[in-house]
C-alpha cells in the first residue's frame, strides 16, 4: 500500500452487484467476496453493512445486491479509486459507456473523513448518494452519525429525509357545503 500522507483516512464505500460471478456466485456473495478483497488489498475494514436487495436504476432488469463498507486507508482518494477499480476489474467488471448497466461489482467512494474532493475523475461526496436509498440504508447501518460535509446532515438524517412519507392531506369541507359545514373544522370543545 502506498502511503501518501501521514496517518490513515476513513472512507465510506458503497458496493453493488447484479450479475452472478462464476467463482463467487450470487450478487450477495459477490459483495461478501468484495469485502474480503478490500481487506486483501490492505485496507482496514472497520464495518460492513448487511446486504440488501434493491430494484435497479436505468435499463438493467436484474435486482441488485447493495451494501456499504467503512474502511480505513492511507491512500489518497485518487489512489483509492484506482485500487477500487482494479478490484472491480478482478471481478470481471468492464466499464461501458452505458450508464446504469448490469455489473458484477460496483465500488463507489461515497464519503471521506477529510471532507470534499473534486476533480475530473472523482467527486466526494458522491454526487447522487443523497437521493439513493440503496446507498443510504446500508450506510446508515454502519455510519449513521457521519456528517455530510456539504449539508452538515448526518447519514441517518439524510435517509430519514429521503424515506419519510408526506403527511396525509387535511380534510376539507366540500366546496359549496355552506357556512355550517365549513366551520366544523374550527370547532373546539371545552370541558
Amino acid at each position: 500500500m502506498t502511503q501518501t500522507r501521514g496517518g490513515s483516512d476513513r472512507f465510506l464505500i458503497a458496493l453493488g452487484s447484479n450479475i452472478a460471478h462464476p467463482r463467487h456466485g450470487t450478487p450477495s456473495r459477490v459483495l461478501s467476496a468484495a469485502f474480503a478483497a478490500l481487506r486483501a488489498d490492505g485496507h482496514r475494514v472497520l464495518a460492513t453493512s448487511p446486504v440488501i436487495a434493491t430494484v435497479p436504476l436505468g435499463p438493467s432488469r436484474r435486482m441488485y445486491a447493495n451494501a456499504a463498507a467503512l474502511i480505513e486507508s492511507a491512500l489518497a482518494p485518487l489512489e483509492l479509486l484506482d485500487r477500487l477499480q482494479a478490484i472491480e476489474a478482478s471481478f470481471g467488471r468492464t466499464r461501458r459507456s452505458q450508464r446504469w448497466s448490469a455489473r458484477t461489482l460496483d465500488l463507489d467512494i461515497v464519503l471521506w473523513s477529510r471532507g470534499v474532493w473534486r476533480d475530473r475523475r472523482l467527486v466526494i461526496p458522491h454526487r447522487e448518494y443523497r437521493k439513493r436509498a440503496f446507498v443510504l440504508i446500508p450506510a446508515a447501518a454502519i455510519a449513521p452519525d457521519w456528517r455530510d460535509p456539504e449539508t452538515a446532515l448526518r447519514v441517518k438524517h439524510l435517509l430519514a429525509r429521503l424515506t419519510r412519507r408526506p403527511a396525509p392531506p387535511k380534510a376539507r369541507a366540500p366546496q359549496g357545503a355552506g357556512p355550517i359545514a365549513q366551520s366544523v373544522e374550527q370547532l373546539t370543545f371545552n370541558q
